[in-house]
């Protein structure tokens, strides 16, 4: 049978060893029915080719696996990006002046990726804007790291928050020494309380939304994303998307399990394992055993400079360990965020103490600071890290930041150890976590490599972590699939394998990171479709 799409290019960057040697200098590669079926040259080309099949000649492009981001939230972040955009604030004149001119959705200020540097000394408090927004004008301000936000009086007395409230998670309202809401709200269980009284809009334009950020995401070379979505609608969301169109990423959807699910709850995710479409699955389950650094919730070894920073998100963690443990005796996949690192440590010890060590199935997403003893575990125990390199660019090599700051010298100096990880041989997927950083893997590539933003003269955030270009790519093909179990399927380009590309107009292996991360993307191909043809 002759292919269904033949794609040429001046270089077939495999990163599969099995076949390197017989695809050395290859430039061709044959699809049929979403599975790639020979790896060649263009002499080879003019054989395969049948009378149906369409030849893709790029030219001087470079083609390897299609990237995977290795976490990122659709889905969610449509939610999590409604309204102004706060990323270019930098103080609390900026802040003001941006709510002041801010549209309305249904009378609400909707806001977010407000960095908590804009604060400066002060404490997030609804005080330092509640003027500028008028007595009666609810709103509601996220915070860049997705896990806090600022809410004002008003928005506050729609959700009937008026003190302190006790939660089955770690989370906080905050409250003035009187009792009363400073409006400062500390995780989702806190942040929920509000967000269930906000404005929404209807399903068929949020799958329209989901669909065109897609595409968007396409047009960067994004062939797949690991989706650590809360659940909610995102299941309708695809389906709705697929009832008429191709879904332009493979989504590997992994729902959240929260404290105080119970074990209906575990088997009720278990069994939502099952579910798939033509380009998305239900693949693993999302925990968390702590929160932010710069939220004072991210579980440490030792107190951060406020003293906070002392526990994990669930109330006993021991609750944690034997969620993961039920969880892994009905064969489903966890991914953890887990951010400190006495929250890391605790993922490890569960991994390490579950029969036959898990096999695998359980990862740790984000890591922001983490001693060299524990990162050699990571290999020991076949734990994937997966980390987002350009959360860093949140701090300051000087460590002036409100991160570096509440953790000092000692622990910022050992951030976003992706280096390391990989030198002791642990698996590295990549990825953005959009919203918190822009999806464009073309940027998160160079910033691996650069530790600081392409194009930029920012100093660059603990150099000695850079990656290798190989290792940068590996952590959005290879290791991404290693991550999610998934190495015998995607990947690589290789034959018998599901046909995921991404060709650049530079070649991601020896272009200066600076220039690559503007390259041009002329093609990405998900499962078989060509979801973007000369994009961005």
């Amino acid at each position: 049978m002759s292919p269904d799409t033949i794609v040429l290019a001046r270089t077939v960057h495999t990163l599969d060893a099995t076949t390197d040697a017989t695809t050395a200098g290859a430039t061709a590669v044959a699809v049929a029915d979403g599975l790639i079926t020979a790896v060649g040259t263009a002499a080879d080309a003019r054989r395969w080719r049948g009378p149906g099949t369409e030849l893709i000649d790029l030219g001087d492009a470079v083609l390897v696996p299609g990237l995977v981001d290795g976490h990122s939230h659709p889905a969610l972040g449509l939610e999590l990006t409604t309204g102004t955009d706060l990323s270019a604030v930098r103080d609390l004149d900026g802040l003001r002046a941006a709510l002041a001119s801010a549209e309305r959705l249904d009378g609400w200020v909707l806001a977010w990726n407000l960095d908590h540097n804009a604060f400066g000394d002060r404490p997030v408090h609804r005080s330092a804007v509640e003027d500028v927004l008028g007595p009666d004008t609810p709103a509601f301000i996220r915070l860049y790291d997705g896990h806090s936000a600022l809410a004002t009086g008003p928005a506050l007395r729609a959700a009937g928050v008026t003190g302190p409230r006790t939660f089955a998670q770690r989370a906080t309202v905050v409250c003035d020494p009187d009792g009363t809401p400073t409006g400062h709200l500390i995780e989702h269980a806190a942040m929920d309380l509000v967000t269930a009284v906000m404005p929404s809009l209807p399903l068929d334009q949020r799958r329209d939304a989901l669909h065109a950020l897609l595409l968007r995401m396409a047009g960067g070379g994004l062939a797949g994303a690991h989706v650590m979505d809360a659940g909610g609608d995102i299941l309708d969301l695809v389906r709705a998307i697929e009832d008429t169109r191709h879904l332009p990423l493979r989504l590997r959807i992994a729902p959240w399990c929260m404290p105080g699910t119970d074990a209906d709850g575990l088997r009720e995710l278990a069994a939502l394992q099952a579910e798939s479409g033509r380009n998305w699955l239900v693949g693993g389950v999302k925990l968390f055993v702590d929160g932010t650094v710069e939220g004072g919730s991210a579980w440490l070894e030792h107190p951060d400079c406020h003293g906070e920073g002392t526990a994990a998100l669930w109330l006993d963690p021991a609750e944690y360990t034997d969620v993961v443990r039920q969880l892994d005796a009905y064969g489903v996949r966890t991914a953890t965020h887990a951010i400190g690192d006495a929250g890391v440590r605790h993922v490890l010890d569960t991994v390490a103490a579950l029969p036959g060590r898990g096999r695998g199935r359980h990862r740790i997403e984000h890591i922001e600071t983490l001693g060299d003893e524990q990162a050699r575990r990571f290999a020991e125990l076949g734990v994937p890290a997966s980390m987002q390199p350009t959360h860093s660019a949140y701090t300051r090599a000087d460590h002036t930041d409100a991160w570096s700051t509440r953790l000092g010298t000692e622990r910022a100096d050992r951030a976003w150890i992706c280096r390391t990880l990989r030198d002791t041989g642990a698996t590295l997927a990549l990825g953005s976590d959009w919203p918190i950083a822009h999806h464009d893997p073309r940027g998160v590539l160079a910033y691996a490599r650069l530790r600081r933003h392409a194009g930029t003269d920012t100093t660059p955030v603990n150099p000695l972590q850079a990656l290798t270009p190989l290792m940068a790519l590996e952590g959005y093909t290879t290791h991404a699939a290693r991550a999610a179990g998934e190495s015998d399927r995607t990947g690589r380009i290789a034959p018998g394998l599901r046909a995921d590309l991404t060709a650049f107009a530079l070649d991601p292996l020896t272009a200066d990171p600076d220039a690559f991360a503007g390259t041009a993307v002329p093609l990405t191909m998900s499962n078989g479709v060509v979801t973007n043809r000369g994009g961005s």
